[in-house]
């Protein structure tokens, strides 16, 4: 997903930024730290969602050198850190409800991964807990539920991260999502990148990576038998990543990212094959260039598209859903409910 400024992620056609009320204390905000991306949503209530008043996200690459060391780098937590001042600032001038502040896969697997939240909270006023891989899937199904309404009796959803992905086999009954199984696999387009480098800018070196994702996948098919569903029919895959939505944004031929345009947008295997074809050959050169990658996004793109085109592989279903939506989107509306179903409180956003 391109992200050129703390608002990309969202059109200017379906976001107003609101301007700064002090003592507003109507919103909620979720901040996702991950192995690749720092970024913050702060949304308030309206009917059965929220409408968006601010969104910031800049890519930090926490997880760079994890995958060799097993910590963080003094460099990519400083990157972190900058990230997450910003985020407290933009919080210290619009105090909110409610914030929950969660970290993923880097900071789970990293020796020093306790220690540098630690050093967050001291620094910017931000608890931030990791959590577990399961309420990973479970804040995404949350988050993409709605767009699971409509035929078929089964989901399977995946999340591409920089440092892993998840997967959820879901269960749709009347249009409600039941999570029944899911799995977190060690591998993220950043881990991907650190382990096979230039080489999975080659046709050989990327088929190398297919087939390493492929096979990892195949545990969870062994268990649930997706393939065998997808052939009956009633199954819908649905992904939420930056490596989808960017698949979208070249099937749409955007020359910028927009947002509307791709949440919910449906894709067929052949067009979604053919934009992961189409950047495959555009070499670095070619993907610095294009508007849905940029300088920021050129080490991870190809890895991204080696773990689509392995799902692709073992789940061979007809369409592929994409959601520009995730674990902030799921925070939010996890706490709006919460809210609602208790009393009023305020939070401070600083200890």
């Amino acid at each position: 997903m391109l992200e050129q400024s703390d608002l990309s992620e969202h059109d200017a056609a379906s976001l107003r930024v609101e301007p700064v009320r002090r003592f507003a204390g109507s919103a909620f905000a979720a901040l996702d730290l991950g192995t690749n991306n720092c970024r913050l949503l702060v949304g308030t209530p309206t009917g059965d969602g929220f409408r968006v008043i601010d969104s910031f996200s800049r890519i930090v690459r926490l997880g760079e050198g994890l995958h060799h060391t097993g910590r963080l780098s003094p460099d990519a937590m400083d990157r972190a850190m900058v990230a997450l001042h910003a985020c407290a600032d933009r919080l210290a001038r619009r105090p909110v409800r409610k914030l929950r502040a969660i970290a993923t896969e880097a900071c789970r697997r990293a020796v020093n991964g306790r220690e540098f939240l630690t050093r967050v909270r001291a620094e910017t006023g931000l608890d931030v807990v990791p959590i577990s891989s399961r309420e990973e899937a479970e804040l995404a199904l949350e988050s993409c539920s709605p767009l699971l309404c409509g035929e078929g009796s089964r989901a399977l959803l995946f999340d591409i991260g920089g440092g892993s992905t998840e997967l959820a086999w879901v269960r749709l009954t009347a249009g409600q999502p039941a999570l029944i199984g899911y799995e977190s696999l060690p591998i993220g387009v950043v881990t991907l990148f650190e382990r096979w480098g230039d080489a999975g800018f080659t046709e050989d070196g990327f088929e190398a990576m297919v087939d390493d994702v492929a096979a990892m996948l195949q545990k969870f098919e062994n268990v649930h038998c997706i393939a065998r569903e997808i052939r009956n029919g009633g199954v819908r895959l649905l992904g939420t990543s930056g490596t989808v939505t960017t698949l979208a944004g070249v099937v749409l031929k955007l020359d910028r990212y927009r947002r509307p345009a791709v949440d919910g947008l449906a894709l067929t295997a052949r067009e979604a094959s053919d934009a992961l074809q189409f950047l495959l050959g555009l070499g670095r050169e070619g993907l610095l260039q294009h508007p849905c990658v940029g300088p920021d996004r050129i080490d991870f793109v190809l890895p991204g598209c080696a773990v689509f085109a392995a799902i692709a592989r073992v789940w061979p279903a007809s369409k592929i859903v994409v959601a520009d939506r995730g674990l902030r989107e799921g925070m939010l509306l996890r706490m709006i409910r919460a809210d609602r179903a208790g009393p009023r409180k305020v939070y401070p956003t600083r200890p």
